[in-house]
């Protein structure tokens, strides 16, 4: 499952060049985290009391020496971790935002994931799009001062990397365009935008709509010394009972030579992987790009380099998302599936997933780290396994026996500083006795 060579060739970075005269010749909230049991992604499978298995050999343990990523995701979206609401004073917002970063050292974490363009807007002074609505409460009013400068100044101050974070093509967690502000590019470009499941997004399939995001993305790679561009899970969206996500136009204009509408969407999200990869080492050398999927690429029964799950969501055919190829190919330089379930989860195993993550990342050169669900921990909606402190501690230990996962990333802020039961505290304890090394 997943053991054998793709076909990429080289790093990322001999792609770039390979790649350079082309280019220049031409769920939720949406958060890692939030698509849990009986939401989409999985189907109503009970928890399974089965012994954790490896679903393969195992290779020795990675040493405990080695460098790692210990990394937390911030997110701004409604507000979740940060800030605690909107229209906060300055002086109020900076001082949670650094108290974020000091609970990071604390937990001898490494790298903040900091999530700077949830709903095409911008925590920073961009060039594209407006300032959002969970700084100040009104979208496009300038806050008074830098957010993400800031981020990355004091992150750096205290030993951490800091990952912007981006939702390429969600536009608003609301169907309304009359809700945006008036300068917004989706009200100047109302054929970009698709309504679909209630929120609004930028429609994949126009070649316009995939430059455009990039540069607003990567206008914060020119303005700031950020360690890695971040994307996470949307790409299309996670499908919604009874709905048709409209792009016949665009399908109709741009669709020609692919074998279905399926392969086409999937080659607007790989080209847009692909173009970013190249331009972001041409802008700031040194940079990485990482992205976090959620955990199931497909299952074994509908392709046999598939993993071992009964997963209702698979990436490659419902959000068009051909993340493991992503891997094969080289076009990243980390990958982070979101491996949110526990050890002996019937639909989607722990300890099934891991080591299909590993083979897949296996002899790429691309960097391995698991998204870790520490949200869930003693949430009592969640199964059993979910109420015990050491679950998350084991997920590590089990990790620890496949050499290509390099480190975990949480799930989210909001929780390594609240640590409901003791989850996060029992990791550090376990794992992270020492400061965090650098993760590179």
């Amino acid at each position: 499952m997943g053991r054998t060579a793709g076909t990429g060739r080289g790093s990322r970075r001999t792609f770039t060049v390979a790649a350079m005269a082309t280019l220049t010749g031409l769920v939720t909230t949406g958060e890692p985290g939030l698509v849990t049991e009986g939401e989409p992604g999985l189907g109503s499978a009970g928890d399974s009391a089965a012994v954790p298995r490896s679903g393969g050999t195992r290779e020795p343990g990675r040493p405990r020496t080695a460098a790692e990523l210990r990394g937390m995701w911030l997110s701004t979206v409604l507000n979740r971790d940060w800030p605690s609401r909107a229209g906060l004073s300055v002086a109020r917002q900076r001082a949670e935002l650094l108290a974020h970063l000091d609970r990071a050292v604390d937990r001898r974490l490494n790298a903040v994931f900091f999530q700077v363009r949830p709903t095409a807007d911008a925590f920073w002074p961009s060039s594209y799009e407006p300032w959002s609505q969970y700084l100040t409460g009104v979208q496009g009013r300038d806050p008074g001062w830098d957010p993400l400068g800031t981020a990355v100044r004091e992150a750096h101050a205290r030993g951490l990397e800091l990952h912007a974070w981006f939702n390429p093509y969600r536009v608003a967690n609301h169907s309304d365009p009359g809700r945006l502000v008036a300068t917004h590019p989706a009200r100047k470009h109302p054929h970009w935008v698709v309504p679909y499941g209630g929120r609004l997004y930028y429609n994949p399939g126009l070649p316009e709509v995939r430059s455009f995001v990039q540069d607003a993305m990567l206008d914060a790679v020119r303005s700031y010394a950020i360690d890695a561009v971040h994307w996470d899970d949307y790409f299309y969206p996670y499908p919604a009972e009874g709905q048709v996500f409209d792009d016949d136009a665009a399908y109709r204009t741009h669709g020609a030579g692919f074998a279905d509408r399926a392969a086409w969407r999937r080659d607007n999200i790989d080209r847009l992987v692909r173009e970013t990869a190249t331009r972001i080492p041409l802008i700031r050398p040194g940079t990485r790009f990482g992205i976090s999927p959620f955990g199931v690429w497909r299952n074994h029964a509908t392709d046999p380099r598939g993993s071992d799950t009964r997963a209702a969501v698979q990436t490659y055919d419902d959000l068009y998302a051909d993340t493991r190829k992503w891997v094969r190919e080289r076009w990243i330089d980390y990958i982070v599936p979101q491996v949110y379930w526990n050890l002996g989860f019937a639909a989607a195993d722990y300890a099934r997933l891991v080591p299909w993550w590993a083979a897949v990342s296996q002899g790429t050169g691309v960097k391995l780290y698991i998204g870790e669900a520490l949200y869930k921990a003693g949430d009592p909606a969640q199964p059993a396994a979910w109420q015990d402190p050491a679950e998350l501690s084991r997920h590590l230990t089990f990790a620890r026996e496949h050499t290509q996962v390099r480190g975990h990333v949480f799930f989210s802020a909001k929780e390594v500083d609240g640590d409901r039961v003791g989850a996060m505290a029992r990791v550090v304890s376990d794992h992270y006795q020492r400061p965090a090394r650098p993760a590179r």
